[in-house]
């Protein structure tokens, strides 16, 4: 008996054994991309002035305050005379007329008219000792007027400008061969805090003679600004603005840096018609229009 066909080796392949032609099933990994350059980081500071006067009333707020009064004067118990004023004295005189000047601004001109019957000498007699104890009081000084000088001038670098209103610096640089309008703002240093890199950028380009104060740590807005030249966004980074909120207590700019050209305190109104449009997308929600 032969044992040829027992002692045959199989042909059967291992299983470590690879095929060395690629199945054409396999998928092909797509080519790597070029990452894009990290964001450029950059601190902005919003500076504030605050108003410095009130704002005038009005129409309807004035007729409200003037409703309000008459009620209040129509309710009113009566003032004892007798108890905080020296009977003939001149301090009861000048309240007395005061009073009367109250009364008939809150029900009118002719209010108490026909009760109140005093001679001439004795109405100019008051007048002449009231007017001596506003004068010996300081009251017959004239009021400062609401309007400042700057506003009829349109000296757009005094504080003192647009006093109902809150004003913000801008500064005046060149970019790209043109003149923009921008806040302070500069680059974020490595290991720096966002609101450290905002009062030192403030400081380098605004000077240290400003008593000024962030608000927070933490940013107001961001404003992301991406190259303008698309053949160069691939190379060229993106910037992201942080912004912060300050306030002016005292001092006034001082350019030190030599690419800000000129600076300005402007209002809301008057920002958007300086900055670029997309600039003011990004800002006009954190500004006071008032």
């Amino acid at each position: 008996m032969s044992l040829t066909g027992v002692l045959q080796p199989l042909c059967r392949s291992l299983a470590t054994e690879v095929s060395s032609q690629p199945s054409s099933s396999t998928p092909i990994p797509p080519p790597r991309t070029k990452r894009p350059p990290r964001p450029q980081l950059t601190a902005a500071v919003i500076l504030n002035r605050a108003p410095t006067i009130t704002r005038t009333p009005t129409l309807f707020e004035r007729a409200y305050y003037a409703y309000q009064a008459r009620i209040r004067r129509a309710l009113h118990n009566p003032f004892p005379l007798d108890f905080y004023f020296k009977q003939g004295s001149l301090l009861e005189t000048q309240f007395t007329m005061e009073e009367k000047k109250r009364e008939r601004r809150a029900f009118g001109p002719k209010f108490n008219e026909q009760e109140e019957f005093v001679s001439k000498e004795k109405a100019a007699a008051d007048k002449a000792a009231a007017d001596q104890l506003a004068l010996q009081e300081g009251e017959s000084e004239d009021l400062m007027p609401r309007v400042h000088e700057s506003d009829g001038a349109r000296d757009y670098h005094s504080l003192d400008r647009k006093g109902k209103r809150n004003i913000y610096l801008l500064l005046q640089t060149r970019l790209d061969g043109k003149d923009i309008w921008r806040f302070p703002q500069g680059s974020v240093e490595k290991g720096e805090l966002l609101h450290q890199a905002a009062q030192r950028d403030l400081h380098a380009e605004c000077g240290e003679n400003m008593d000024t104060w962030i608000v927070s740590r933490n940013p107001v807005g961001v404003l992301k600004v991406a190259p303008q030249d698309i053949s160069t966004a691939e190379t060229k980074p993106e910037e992201i603005i942080f912004f912060f909120k300050g306030h002016i207590m005292a001092g006034q700019v001082k350019l030190h840096s030599k690419v800000i050209s000129d600076f300005a305190w402007l209002t809301k109104q008057e920002i958007q018609t300086r900055v670029e449009a997309a600039y003011w997308e990004g800002v006009k929600d954190i500004l006071s229009d008032y």
